[in-house]
């Protein structure tokens, strides 16, 4: 077993460097590019803090396992689809290739078609099942944003998806010579030169990695919301994929096929006006979502019940919070008033 090498060349020492390989090689004629083992190992850390989570709320870990299974294959049929749709440029395009659309280990897997593919799986799985699909999607979403901050670097792997020149000293710089062009277009010229880019991927996966923390957080805090952590998931990602899209210059989603593009005067690409849809959709779902909060032990009981009536996993014993009695709402059971200082008033329980 070898490595596929991409030489360095003749490249500038500064600024963050391209991946000195790009995948290993096997006998025969098989291969295994690192763009697929990152995804891979994406996927087994979302299983495994999803279960964790799930579990403690009470749920059964052969829930996640199941669903997961749906939710990655529908998922990845979801992302090359959406990918293959907001490109059509390099596979319908005059120098198309239709044959290079189910070569998935060439990159070309939208994030944004795989979540919203799986969404659909997931809530048909709890539909199915009996499981509440907002307390199933708060344990996963978090396992979600880690798979993704690491999923990013299959695109360091591949040299694609980065963002305009920057004389910033994390620059990425690219191997022109071995650089993977699979769909993000022509380079300039002054990346011949040694220029360096703005390693969006890098941007990418640090702000999903504070966001994980951050989801990790919110769960501990809020048990009595069903669908606040992943609604707060899906505005949180959808604002930082608008932001990081502003700086990319690859052809992906810049076709002329879509004259719709131009927002308001602005040369918005698809991503960032899909993104910005779904965020203001996201917004609006939470700002309800705090708005409704509940108040009673009817309610409370009822938000932290994570099956339905008559699903065969439905726990016989409802657990609110430790030393909740009558008369006590949710605000006082799980949520300390504003007008408390740090620390007073009872907790959620975890």
């Amino acid at each position: 077993m070898t490595l596929s090498a991409l030489p360095f060349g003749a490249q500038t020492l500064s600024g963050f460097p391209p991946p000195p390989v790009r995948g290993i090689d096997l006998p025969g004629p098989f291969f295994i590019a690192f763009y697929t083992l990152v995804i891979m190992i994406g996927i087994v850390l979302a299983v495994v803090v999803a279960t964790r989570l799930w579990k403690s709320r009470g749920g059964q870990s052969d829930d996640i396992f199941s669903a997961m299974l749906w939710a990655v294959l529908i998922g990845i049929l979801g992302a090359r689809i959406y990918h293959v749709i907001s490109s059509p440029d390099a596979y319908f395009g005059p120098e198309g290739d239709l044959t290079r659309i189910p070569q998935l280990w060439q990159g070309g897997l939208s994030i944004i078609g795989a979540v919203m593919a799986g969404a659909v799986a997931v809530w048909i799985f709890c539909r199915r099942n009996g499981i509440k699909f907002g307390a199933f999607a708060d344990a996963i979403v978090p396992g979600v944003l880690l798979a993704q901050a690491l999923g990013r670097w299959g695109n360091w792997f591949n040299q694609e998806l980065f963002g305009r020149a920057t004389d910033l000293p994390w620059g990425l710089s690219i191997d022109t010579d071995q650089q993977h062009q699979g769909l993000t277009g022509s380079l300039p010229a002054y990346a011949a030169d040694g220029g360096l880019f703005h390693p969006t991927f890098l941007y990418e996966s640090l702000w999903n990695l504070l966001g994980f923390f951050a989801l990790i957080v919110l769960f501990k805090r809020f048990q009595f919301r069903q669908g606040l952590i992943a609604w707060t998931y899906v505005a949180y990602y959808a604002l930082g994929r608008f932001w990081i899209e502003s700086m990319r210059i690859d052809e992906v989603n810049k076709s002329t096929q879509y004259p719709l593009r131009d927002v308001m005067g602005l040369d918005w690409r698809l991503n960032q006006i899909i993104a910005f849809v779904i965020f203001v959709v996201a917004a609006v779902v939470l700002v309800r979502l705090f708005m409704t909060r509940p108040r009673t032990l009817e309610e409370i009981a009822e938000h932290t019940e994570i099956y339905t009536p008559g699903s065969p996993h439905r726990a016989k014993d409802t657990a609110l919070v430790d030393g909740a009695g009558i008369g006590d709402t949710a605000e006082t059971a799980s949520e300390p008033s504003l007008d408390q200082p740090p620390g007073a008033g009872p907790r959620s329980e975890n």
